[in-house]
């Protein structure tokens, strides 16, 4: 069976392999969020919290920086983050200023770039999404990347 370009078929495949990148999708340059999430409606939270690539980015953050420490997978009570039952409320921007503004001396706001508390904020959000197996292969994949135990901010 040969295909041409301008088979249905073919057309509607490439179509649809175009149309799954835009989860993936990734800008570099001076739109990088520069401030918080402006409430829940912020038009800049679809950007991280459905997209693929920043929320793993942010998985990646939450193991460097630190925060399994506290939110490991056997945490239970307010340090469980997969239950999706939050103190501080669950809405992005509220999970945003609870990382960023909610940790005591660490307070994450002076320490860690805007880009990656949204990226953080997305990945947390994500957890509760996260199956048994999901979160054993995303332990399994970080085990060789930095990880740290109580972060203290950046080497000056």
């Amino acid at each position: 069976m040969r295909f041409r370009l301008g088979d249905l078929t073919t057309r509607f495949a490439v179509a649809l392999l175009l149309a799954g990148c835009q989860r993936e999708a990734r800008d570099i340059g001076p739109s990088l969020p520069q401030t918080a999430p402006r409430g829940a409606a912020d038009p800049r939270i679809g950007y991280y919290q459905d997209n693929v690539y920043q929320v793993a980015q942010g998985g990646h953050y939450f193991s460097w920086y630190g925060c399994t420490a506290c939110h490991s997978e056997d945490a239970s009570g307010v340090r469980d983050l997969v239950d999706g039952r939050w103190r501080h409320g669950g809405s992005f921007d509220e999970v945003f200023a609870s990382i960023a503004h909610r940790h005591g001396p660490l307070d994450y706001a002076r320490r860690v770039p805007p880009e990656q508390l949204w990226q953080l904020a997305a990945y947390v959000r994500d957890l509760p999404q996260h199956t048994p197996e999901k979160r054993r292969r995303l332990s399994v994949d970080q085990v060789g990347e930095p990880q740290g135990r109580s972060w203290s901010g950046p080497v000056r």
